[in-house]
């Protein structure tokens, strides 16, 4: 797709990595890379926080320390100030999950502004973040999905997820931050998706501050994305839109199959990322409108986003245009994008260790389940480990 294999350099990828720290990662993408020990390792991690068995420091002198910037947003400035040298921006991601009363979503709201006021004097951290089920009950979305009537409590339980969600928004705007509103379950998504377009027909007037997030395993996504294409062209307002791939897959097919609807994802790998670069060329055939941040880790879609953009005449840095992964995860991508110029962000996840681990759980799985993701991390960390020795 692109002569020009930059994803192969691996001293540029790993130019933060001490030989020690080097050493972790190849030490973890190795255990993750076999799956009964994931599963164990699980069960394992688990019982021992839940039995509140000294546990914490183990786990955050490895996973965490490799997964996660800190246990707050003070704490994870070493790492921030340490990859924005090599031009790669953060997007600090507060990855407590499950959470269920009032107090909690208003922390976590309270939370994500102080990022926004952390952020608003630091060039690094041009983007924050946050879950709609971080800031609201996942049954209310559902429920308001569904059309079922809210009785009084939960009428007014709904006026304070938009209460929070304005707070926030409006906050990105006076600061001039950019704001990722992730995705979640398609059974959910609707009402959040209604609620986050009133925020970008309201906050996104001048420029995209509000982004949506489009996990482009759904086959609906696309139409979707036309669909708010011609609503903000009618209301005279900007779009922004992250692109995923999508991380709830397992869970939608298995709903899908014993509720009897078919299943909203895409019937095959080859079939979703068609949809991933069919949404990477509407965003960039409408940059007059909409802003997109490509959150991928597909070395494939990373190049034809390039070679889209190249075509197109826009600079490397065009900041209608991001490239995203996570923190701990495909620094061959992140690095050598920002060293060729790109616009790259990070999402750091931080958070109190027992809190955090249901996120990095997942990172596990997913690595595992991912074919070829974790091969390709051990074979790049391999050839910089190799590289190292002969110098």
């Amino acid at each position: 797709m692109n002569t020009d294999l930059i994803f192969d350099n691996t001293e540029i990828a790993f130019s933060l990595k001490s030989d020690s720290e080097l050493e972790r990662a190849f030490f973890l993408f190795k255990m993750i890379s076999i799956e009964p020990l994931v599963r164990i390792g699980t069960v394992a991690t688990n019982f021992a926080i839940k039995a509140h068995l000294p546990v914490e420091g183990l786990i955050r002198a490895t996973v965490f320390d490799h997964f996660c910037g800190g246990v707050n947003e003070k704490d994870c400035l070493p790492v921030i100030d340490k990859m924005y040298e090599k031009g790669v921006s953060s997007v600090l991601d507060y990855s407590v999950e499950g959470k269920e009363t009032e107090k909690e979503f208003d922390d976590a709201k309270n939370m994500i502004i102080n990022i926004i006021d952390f952020a608003k004097s630091k060039e690094a951290m041009p983007i924050a973040v946050f879950k709609p089920t971080g800031f609201g009950r996942f049954k209310l979305y559902e429920k308001i999905g569904k059309g079922e009537k809210l009785n009084q409590n939960e009428l007014e339980e709904w006026q304070r997820v938009i209460k929070r969600f304005d707070d926030v928004c409006k906050k990105a705007k006076d600061c001039n931050i950019e704001v990722l509103i992730d995705a979640e379950e398609s059974w959910m998504q609707d009402t959040a998706d209604e609620l986050v377009s009133g925020m970008m027909r309201k906050y996104n007037t001048e420029k995209p501050i509000v982004f949506n997030t489009l996990q482009m395993y759904r086959h609906d996504r696309l139409a979707f994305l036309e669909n708010e294409h011609k609503k903000a062209k009618e209301g005279n307002y900007f779009l922004g839109f992250k692109l995923v791939r999508g991380a709830y897959m397992e869970k939608e097919n298995e709903r899908a199959d014993e509720k009897g609807y078919p299943t909203p994802i895409c019937e095959s790998k080859f079939a979703t990322d068609q949809n991933f670069n069919k949404g990477l060329r509407y965003i960039l055939d409408n940059l007059d409108c909409i802003s997109l941040f490509a959150g991928t880790h597909n070395e494939d879609s990373s190049y034809l986003l390039m070679r889209l953009m190249k075509e197109k005449g826009l600079d490397n840095n065009d900041s209608r245009v991001w490239f995203g992964q996570l923190y701990g995860m495909s620094d061959h991508i992140s690095f050598n994008l920002a060293y060729k110029g790109y616009n790259v962000a990070k999402y750091v996840p931080f958070g109190p260790v027992k809190d955090v681990m249901p996120y990095l759980i997942r990172r596990a799985e997913e690595n595992t389940s991912v074919a070829g993701q974790t091969g390709r991390e051990l074979a790049l960390l391999t050839k910089e480990k190799k590289r190292r020795k002969n110098l």
